[in-house]
């Protein structure tokens, strides 16, 4: 009985240490060097990292580049960067450039008459750019009808605020007072049969070649009280005077 006492005394001892020593072990096994670690909830595989590709690189990466400060650029569809704007065109590819302007004559439009109703003894002249330019309709027109000298006056009162211009396609107009009165009362009255149309330019009277404008087949009447209107934006206003 005097031996079993110390025997368990041992074992107790024995038990102690090793509690401490799996105590040892299972901070070492936790401890990453920093302090123990907590491994909190496992993370469902929906919400883990995506796995890298044979490069190292994140498979579901795009390839858009760019600096820290933002100005990089995209080389593929996934880029951010916001495309810049393209500058407004010049030239023959803007109509409306001033490089792509030039004089309307007559090779760059055609002209078209037309007698009217209202008002009594009028000639409605239509002026088409068929060109592939904008250009600009200067004045009025120089109107020759048959063999004609002199150029008719223009009506004063139907200048227009801006220089008519005219996109490809698009037309502009002119009044023409054949004669005066509705019984022609003007003086050397005579019937024509042709009938040309010449253009002024931006600083001369002279803008180029005329062009020719086809009259009704039994002609038009004229005297000398004939008068032209300014090139107008409407036949309304063309048939005004």
């Amino acid at each position: 009985m005097s031996i079993a006492a110390p025997t368990r005394s041992r074992v107790r001892l024995l038990t102690a240490a090793a509690t401490v020593a799996l105590a040892a072990l299972s901070l070492t096994a936790c401890n990453n060097g920093d302090g123990v670690r907590d491994e909190g909830v496992s993370q469902h595989p929906s919400n883990s990292a995506p796995a890298d590709d044979d490069n190292g690189k994140d498979a579901n990466a795009g390839s858009t580049t760019g600096s820290s400060t933002g100005t990089g650029t995209g080389s593929g569809t996934g880029s951010a960067a916001t495309a810049k704007p393209k500058p407004a065109s010049t030239g023959k590819n803007n109509p409306t450039a001033s490089t792509a302007r030039v004089t309307c004559n007559g090779s760059t439009v055609k002209v078209a008459a037309q007698s009217v109703t209202r008002p009594i003894n009028h000639l409605l002249l239509t002026v088409t750019n068929t060109g592939s330019k904008r250009c600009d309709l200067y004045g009025y027109p120089a109107v020759r009808f048959g063999e004609a000298q002199a150029v008719p006056p223009v009506i004063d009162d139907s200048q227009p605020q801006a220089v008519v211009s005219l996109s490809p396609g698009q037309s502009a107009y002119a009044g023409v007072a054949l004669s005066g009165g509705d019984d022609g009362g003007g003086s050397n009255g005579r019937t024509e049969n042709t009938l040309e149309v010449f253009f002024q330019g931006r600083n001369t009277n002279d803008g180029g070649p005329g062009a020719k404008a086809a009259l009704p087949a039994k002609g038009v009447y004229i005297d000398d009280s004939l008068k032209v209107t300014y090139w107008q934006q409407s036949m309304s206003d063309a048939l005004t005077w």
